[in-house]
C-alpha cells in the first residue's frame, strides 16, 4: 500500500489469513463463520470503494442537462415579461418582487440539489455499507461477551449455575479466541476506512470515525480480559496443558508475524 492510501488487496489478504487461523484453531466455533462474513465484506468494500472513487458521469450529465433546461426556461420567462409603461402600484410591485424572489430561491435550491446529487449518492452507498459493517462488529462483540476469564482462572464448580455458559477452553485457547476477536474488530475499522479513502465527504467520514471509535472501545474491553488472563500465575495442570500446544503456539505466532509484515 502507498504512503497515503490503503490497499484493499492487502486488507483482504490479511482478513483471509485471519479467517484461516480461526478455522484451524476453532473449526467448530461460530467465530469462523463470522470471519467468513468479514472476508466477504472486505471484498465488497474493495468493489464499492473503487466505485465510489470513480466519477459518476451519468449523474453529472443528467444534472448538467437539467441545469441547462432550468436556466433556459428562466431566461425565456424573463424575455416574455413586459413591464408596462405606466407606474406600477406599490402593492403590485411588492407582489412581483416577492414572486420573483421565491422563483430565484427555488431555482437556486434546485441547482444546488443537482450539483450535489453525485456526492449524496456516494454518501448513501457509504452509509449503507458502514451499517452492514457495524452490525458485524456487534456480532463479534456478542461472541466474546460470555468468554469470562475469571471462569477459566476459578475452577470451583460452586460458582456455576445451570444457566452458566459451558467452559470449553483453557487459558491458552481463551487468550487466542479473545485475540482473534480483537484483530477482527481492528480490521473492521480498516475496512470502513476503505470507503472514504478517496471520498472526503464530511458526513461519510464522520460515520466511519464513529465506527472506528466503536471498534476501539470494544477492543479495549477485550484487552482488559486478556490482561486479567495474564495477571494470574499459571497452575501446574494449565502449564502442562499449554505446553502440549507449543507447536500450535509457534505456528500461530508465525502467522501473526506474517500478517504484521503484510500490513507493513
Amino acid at each position: 500500500m502507498s504512503a497515503h492510501h490503503l490497499d484493499p488487496e492487502k486488507i483482504i489478504e490479511t482478513v483471509a489469513t485471519l479467517r484461516n487461523r480461526i478455522q484451524e484453531r476453532f473449526p467448530d466455533a461460530g467465530l469462523a463463520t463470522v470471519a467468513d462474513d468479514l472476508l466477504n465484506i472486505a471484498r465488497d468494500a474493495h468493489q464499492t470503494g473503487t466505485a465510489i472513487k470513480r466519477p459518476m458521469y451519468g449523474v453529472r450529465l443528467i444534472s448538467f442537462l437539467f441545469i441547462i433546461a432550468i436556466s433556459a426556461c428562466f431566461v425565456m420567462v424573463i424575455r416574455v415579461i413586459r413591464i408596462p409603461n405606466q407606474p406600477l402600484p406599490a402593492g403590485e410591485l411588492v407582489q412581483g418582487l416577492d414572486a420573483g424572489f421565491n422563483a430565484l430561491v427555488l431555482i437556486g435550491a434546485t441547482v444546488i440539489f443537482l450539483m450535489t446529487l453525485e456526492t449524496r449518492v456516494k454518501r448513501s452507498r457509504t452509509v449503507k455499507a458502514i451499517h452492514r459493517l457495524r452490525s458485524l462488529v456487534h456480532i463479534i462483540d456478542m461472541h466474546q461477551l460470555t468468554k469470562d476469564p475469571e471462569r477459566v482462572l476459578t475452577r470451583d464448580p460452586k460458582h456455576n449455575t445451570r444457566s452458566s455458559p459451558k467452559r470449553m477452553m483453557n487459558r491458552f485457547l481463551l487468550n487466542r479466541y479473545l485475540d482473534y476477536c480483537s484483530e477482527m474488530l481492528a480490521l473492521c475499522g480498516k475496512i470502513a476506512a476503505v470507503y472514504v479513502d478517496e471520498f472526503s465527504d464530511p458526513q461519510a467520514v464522520a460515520v466511519v470515525n464513529d465506527l472506528e471509535n466503536l471498534t476501539t472501545g470494544l477492543g479495549r474491553k477485550i484487552w482488559q480480559k486478556i490482561m486479567i488472563l495474564h495477571s494470574f500465575p499459571e497452575s501446574e495442570p494449565e502449564a502442562q496443558a499449554e505446553s502440549s500446544l507449543t507447536g500450535n503456539t509457534k505456528s500461530d505466532a508465525s502467522e501473526t508475524d506474517a500478517i504484521s509484515n503484510t500490513e507493513s
